[in-house]
């Protein structure tokens, strides 16, 4: 960065430096300077919430245990905070899911609550599709039967769930191979029953593209506008996971043709996309090895990943890290918003309008994806929270590789005085976590991110 011999430094734990001073636009009768302020870059790779890697947790029996809480340290450590919980249902495939089977779902879902986890879900019955692996399903009847019984749970723990991955069809719920699913109109009819189960707030990812286009009567032509987008609609929630991602020119039948990619490309700007390769193969390079072929990189941000598996394929990861782009992968999975510049009123007054101006890129492959709140904090001098305001800017909507503005006039309270802090808060809108900061998303920059609070310090000024 060039060092400017005017920088004044606010406060020792300030991470904005002060550029320069402009005029508002303000009524003229009231212009007040702004104070324009810029902020460092991180490239400090770090969890946040709904995006990166995961880990894959496969459970096939009662155990009536949570996650491990070493399991969520370490994945912490390594930066993430999502796991992939796939529960198998083949004791069942014939009968109703056991209780001690449905309280070992419950403590998964708490230890993640307690934990400052989410998780993508996937139910199935197989774990192969050798005929030794059979039944590869359940009848409709009883995967309906099944979908009601997990629904309260679903519905009770959705804040901690990103996604839910359609499955019960087929060996590992992929809906490939299958018993029982083999037209139309029973993978809708199941479809149904998920969206159903599932709250408006989330999202149901298929499988291939051609699923989507032929339960629900979509084209290349219908993909999801921007109006459209982040709709309690069966169109708005329906995204897409690529289980053999970057390996073959199809994706080993994940795509049949052009315009399958090009509809996920699309799609997957206002909805969920992620998944795991399963195969090294010349399509899964850093950088494109020639022009026929994209480069991991340039396929990642073209299809807006928000996840990937953190295990498989390990030839792949494992490329990845000897090519030097796993650090930039694993930084740019799903969004990463960094402050760029803020503004702010110059001679602050008690009791008088305070403008606010940010400034907001995101260097992530995707937007954040569900709902997710953003809001201005005030603390005082004493560190209480003196005030908040709701911003009219929704993080849905901060794309990648675009810079976003936000202006917000606000009146500070009357009465405070001494050094006050201005923050910007992004929490979970769902009250059971609104106010765990483990759920808060952290901005990409040094010196911002108050992990007490969740709160990204945007200013410090005195009254």
């Amino acid at each position: 960065m060039k060092r400017i011999s005017s920088i004044i430094i606010l406060a020792v734990m300030l991470p904005v430096l002060v550029l320069s001073c402009g005029k508002n636009s303000g009524d003229a009768s009231q212009v007040s300077s702004l104070k324009v302020v810029s902020y460092n870059p991180t490239d400090e790779i770090f969890p946040n919430p709904e995006r990166g890697f995961y880990l894959a947790s496969e459970i096939s029996k009662a155990d009536g245990k949570g996650i491990a809480d070493a399991s969520m340290r370490a994945n912490k450590l390594q930066g993430r905070s999502l796991f992939l919980l796939e529960f198998h249902l083949k004791d069942y495939v014939n009968c109703d899911i056991a209780q001690d089977y449905l309280e070992t779902i419950r403590l998964k879902f708490q230890s993640l609550r307690d934990g400052g986890a989410k998780c993508i879900l996937r139910f199935c019955y197989s774990n192969g599709f050798s005929q030794a692996d059979k039944p590869w399903d359940a009848t409709l009847e009883q995967a309906l039967r099944h979908i009601e019984q997990v629904k309260p749970l679903i519905q009770e723990y959705y804040d901690v769930i990103m996604v839910v991955q359609a499955g019960f069809v087929g060996s590992w719920g992929e809906w490939y191979y299958t018993d029982h699913f083999g037209d139309n109109a029973s993978r809708r009819t199941l479809m149904n029953a998920l969206l159903d189960a599932v709250p408006q707030q989330r999202q149901i990812e298929l499988r291939t593209p051609a699923y989507k286009m032929a339960l629900y009567g979509v084209t290349l032509a219908d993909t999801i506008t921007r109006a459209e987008s982040h709709q309690p609609t069966v169109k708005a929630r329906i995204g897409g996971h690529n289980d053999c991602y970057l390996s073959s020119a199809n994706d080993v039948g994940t795509y049949r043709n052009s315009k399958d990619r090009e509809f996920w490309a699309a799609e997957s700007l206002y909805t969920i996309m992620g998944g795991e390769s399963c195969e090294l193969t010349n399509y899964c390079h850093c950088e494109a090895p020639s022009s026929k072929i994209h480069g991991a990189l340039e396929d990642l941000a073209i299809n807006h990943v928000t996840y990937l598996n953190n295990g498989y394929h390990p030839s792949v990861l494992g490329r990845w890290k000897d090519e030097g782009c796993m650090d930039e992968i694993r930084r740019r999975l799903g969004y990463r918003y960094v402050l760029k510049e803020g503004k702010f009123t110059e001679n602050p007054v008690a009791g008088k309008s305070f403008e606010v101006q940010l400034s907001i890129f995101n260097e992530g492959f995707a937007p954040v994806q569900n709902p997710r709140d953003a809001e201005l904090v005030l603390c005082d001098a004493s560190g209480k929270v003196a005030k908040t305001w709701p911003l009219d800017s929704d993080p849905r909507y901060w794309m990648p590789e675009q810079e976003t503005v936000i202006e917000k006039t606000i009146t500070l309270p009357e009465g405070i005085s001494g050094k006050i802090n201005l923050y910007l808060n992004l929490p979970d809108p769902c009250e059971t976590i609104h106010n765990n900061p483990l759920f808060s998303i952290r901005l990409a920059n040094e010196g911002v991110w108050d992990e007490n609070t969740g709160y990204n310090l945007l200013y410090s000024f005195s009254i």
